[in-house]
């Protein structure tokens, strides 16, 4: 890698990338060549720019941050990729550094964090700010959820029943109790109510 780093932003608020940018083009070795709102837009300026790191956002308006950094670091491996979130739950940072991400840092860190973390994963190594680490170890200890699961999980936080989960994923009803009765085992609560809190405060359903 040169000495200067060639940055593409991802984000699908324009105010944040426009602060980020100027923010980042203030500093000698780094700059931003490219910027995407979109994952659409971002295949495109990653295809027509020559790019040392991805910052970008865990969600995006037509796809989630890990689909993303999975599909494009297949078409370039060396590329770096930070993701910079206000989602911070451990399944977020969980599914983007399984994805391939370097390094997490939370939206809500001072600029001089940010500045770090980007000279860090550009030069190769990991980043993970605030206790982003701590979380992320805690949730490789878990057994993931089956996507069947987590289709009964996105009917329990929308405080459906189980009939109604059975009806809307055509499923008996007594498949969807054995699916609840598993959720609740893996992610080690006693009831629905903790269910559904634990999956929000952990990210694995990320609200709207």
């Amino acid at each position: 890698m040169s000495d200067l780093t060639r940055i593409l932003l991802v984000d699908d608020h324009f105010t944040v990338r426009l602060g980020l940018a100027a923010s980042l083009d203030l500093e000698d070795d780094l700059r931003v060549v490219a910027q995407a709102g979109s994952g659409g837009a971002a295949r495109r300026e990653f295809r027509s720019h020559e790019v040392d790191l991805v910052i970008m956002d865990w969600r995006l308006p037509d796809i989630e941050g890990p689909d993303l950094i999975r599909e494009l670091k297949g078409e370039r491996s060396a590329v770096r990729f930070l993701v910079l979130s206000a989602f911070e739950g451990e399944e977020n940072v969980y599914q983007a550094m399984e994805a391939g991400a370097d390094g997490y840092v939370s939206k809500s860190v001072e600029a001089e964090e940010v500045l770090a973390a980007v000279r860090q994963v550009a030069n190769g190594a990991q980043y993970l700010s605030g206790d982003l680490e701590r979380r992320l170890q805690q949730r490789r200890g878990r057994e993931s959820l089956s996507p069947r699961e987590t289709d009964v999980l996105r009917g329990l936080v929308a405080g459906r029943s189980n009939k109604e989960i059975a009806d809307e994923l055509s499923l008996a009803e007594i498949t969807v109790k054995q699916h609840v009765s598993k959720i609740l085992q893996k992610l080690g609560v006693q009831d629905r109510t903790q269910a559904v809190l634990a999956c929000i405060q952990r990210g694995i359903v990320n609200p709207d």
